[in-house]
């Protein structure tokens, strides 16, 4: 049935930032993913790392599942903060090409989410994060339950750079994350959106 929603809902791209289709929202925004296809609605993947990329030693488990109410992204590992770590991620590119997205229509990033513990984040990375531990990032709840998360842009802080706000005219990715804290990370993520 959700697969069959997003199908009615799609319109051709028109934003000038890419070839392929994106998925609107009731409300006006856009459809990030519902995990339906191997590709987002950007036509980029997800990819997942931990930090291992600099000598870390959390576990990551990424894999995409269908539910009763459809497809989903499921998220879990074990974060750990030995060795200077602490994190486990999906990242998803938000054009092909790398290129700047320009999200300044929207006023945030909306997820719908359920999981257990906390230490959830969004990482936005622009032109101006240069540098792989640069971000910035805004922590949020999850519940056991199916839970509509909206995350205005204002909200998120600049990590490890100078402070200020993201310039969402030049986004050019966005991340889930379980980070900070030792725990047993276990997300899942029905769709990621922007929402207006």
């Amino acid at each position: 049935m959700k697969s069959m929603l997003i199908g009615a809902l799609m319109v051709l791209a028109g934003a000038g930032w890419g070839v392929g289709q994106e998925g609107a929202t009731p409300g006006g925004g856009l459809l990030l993913d519902d995990f339906g296809d191997e590709v987002s609605a950007l036509g980029t993947r997800w990819e997942g790392f931990t930090d291992k990329v600099m000598g870390g030693v959390s576990e990551l488990q990424v894999r995409r599942e269908s539910s009763e109410a459809g497809a989903l992204l499921h998220l879990s590992g074990r974060v750990s903060l030995e060795n200077n770590g602490g994190f486990i991620q999906v990242r998803l590119f938000l054009h092909r090409d790398r290129k700047p997205f320009d999200a300044g229509q929207y006023r945030g990033v909306e997820l719908r989410v359920r999981g257990r513990e906390d230490g959830y984040y969004v990482h936005l990375r622009t032109t101006r994060t240069v540098f792989p531990w640069s971000y910035y990032a805004q922590q949020f709840p999850v519940q056991e339950q199916w839970t509509l998360v909206r995350l205005p842009f204002e909200g998120f802080a600049a990590e490890n750079m100078l402070p200020g706000a993201p310039n969402v005219s030049r986004l050019v990715s966005i991340a889930i994350v379980a980070a900070k804290k030792e725990f047993p990370a276990d997300l899942y993520v029905d769709s990621v959106a922007l929402y207006r």
